[in-house]
């Protein structure tokens, strides 16, 4: 097949979609298919990949995006040929897409990889300010009418995209996929010395981008009140973002500098290395999608505490690989504690979330992502 996606950002940023789309791209690839990925900006990029089409740009702010107005005739010309168009987000690579889907009369499929309702307020200037709600949801039912199929990586946020935002039509759930090995081998990228853990600490972990909608904050202020409750408790905190030297100096303000960790960015390569050097994940984010993290430290081990929402709720099988905590602090902080305090409880949790990411596969994913467009195209 010709398979034409779109990507409002790619490499060299790192983030989840990022890393989902150059899984895509390489599998189809290998298995034979013809693939041509776009991308608003950073054309002074050195491409070290073939057929990553860098489309004219405008940087919004620092954000790593780009805002692009037009398709350039090679772009045009490749996508003439296309017998797909799979678009990874909504608003900007995403109209190309819808266009283009639309003028040469091709199969549109769109992954929905974020929760836009409560995402508004963090992702702006990349959502218009005047979406609200209510415009968001009209948005979704007129895009879904233009599309051949959704994918939702999770059962959970299919069913907030058909009851909430008012998507009709073919809503497939294929949950996005890691590579395992790379989790399953890793070995530690740094030890708890370099870092500045003592050895006898339970260390929590969370990996991802340090920006509001994480709520990264509130995992700090549960952790300041656990930590006097359980003093071998250590937060360690992975991963670059905004917000970054807001929580190091919230971190000091709850004097929770022996007891919290915060590395700045890390290199994706990297990540199952950190993961190696702790006890169990943590997040306390509600506004996941499908979070590859939790996948990511099941395939190293971990057993996971998550808050009970779409998403996360889709990825810990409660009491089995972790705790799904209800939406308060005290339900989340309690189980926590069981997680810190008992370790053959770690032990046995964290071999049944081993034994569950095989169900994440990467080339499993993108096998259901193809089929999928096959089946759009007869």
């Amino acid at each position: 097949m010709r398979i034409a996606l779109f990507s409002d950002v790619y490499k060299p940023v790192v983030n989840g979609v990022v890393n989902h789309v150059a899984l895509l791209k390489r599998y189809f690839e290998q298995w034979g298919e013809q693939v041509w990925l776009f991308v608003p900006g950073q054309s002074n990029v050195t491409e070290n990949e073939a057929n990553v089409v860098r489309l004219p740009g405008i940087p919004i702010a620092d954000t790593g995006y780009h805002l692009s107005v037009t398709l350039d005739q090679r772009a045009r010309n490749i996508l003439k040929q296309a017998d797909v168009i799979h678009v990874h987000h909504p608003f900007l690579s995403g109209s190309f897409g819808l266009n283009a889907a639309r003028k040469y009369e091709l199969p549109l499929v769109f992954t929905n990889h974020t929760r836009y309702d409560l995402y508004v307020q963090q992702y702006l200037p990349l959502i218009p300010e005047a979406l609200s709600d209510t415009a968001l949801q009209a948005f979704f039912r007129v895009f879904s009418q233009r599309c051949s199929a959704f994918i939702a990586p999770s059962q959970g946020i299919a069913d907030v995209m058909r009851d909430e935002w008012g998507v009709q039509g073919q809503v497939a759930v294929i949950p996005n996929g890691v590579e395992l090995d790379d989790f399953y081998n890793a070995a530690p990228t740094k030890t708890r010395q370099d870092l500045g853990i003592p050895g006898d600490r339970v260390v929590g972990v969370f990996v991802g981008r340090m920006s509001g909608e994480k709520d990264v904050d509130r995992l700090l202020g549960i952790f300041a009140v656990l930590a006097q409750e359980e003093p071998r408790l250590h937060l360690l905190l992975v991963g670059g973002g905004p917000e970054l030297e807001d929580y190091r100096a919230l971190a000091q303000d709850l004097d929770m500098a022996d007891c919290v960790t915060l590395t700045g960015p890390v290199p994706y390569a990297q990540i199952p290395g950190y993961l190696r050097l702790a006890d169990f994940f943590i997040s306390a984010s509600v506004s996941e999608v499908h979070p590859l993290t939790f996948i990511e430290a099941a395939a190293t081990g971990l057993p996971a505490v998550g808050i009970d929402s779409p998403g996360v709720a889709d990825m810990i099988v409660d009491d089995e690989t972790g705790f799904v905590a209800g939406d308060s602090d005290l339900s989340f902080g309690l189980r926590v504690l069981r997680l810190a305090q008992d370790g053959d409880l770690r032990a046995r949790m964290g071999k049944a979330a081993k034994k569950h990411s095989h169900n994440y596969a990467a080339h499993t994913n993108a096998r259901e992502v193809l089929n999928l467009y096959q089946s759009l195209s007869k």
